[in-house]
């Protein structure tokens, strides 16, 4: 499911918002993360990918 919605996402920002999407952190100036809230390790990994990109 969230690839779907990932994806649908991904469309959007790409043909109603003109943005490109880039293979890097560094490129980027909107980093979207989408994961499920209800499994707790897939809410563990978002805190962790936040802290990484916040360093950044």
């Amino acid at each position: 499911m969230n690839k779907y919605d990932s994806s649908k996402i991904e469309d959007i920002f790409i043909s109603k918002k003109n943005y490109i999407l880039v293979n890097s952190d560094t490129e980027a100036d909107i980093i979207l993360l989408n994961t499920c809230s209800v499994r707790e390790k897939a809410q563990e990994k978002v805190f962790h990918q936040l802290g990484r990109v916040e360093k950044s």
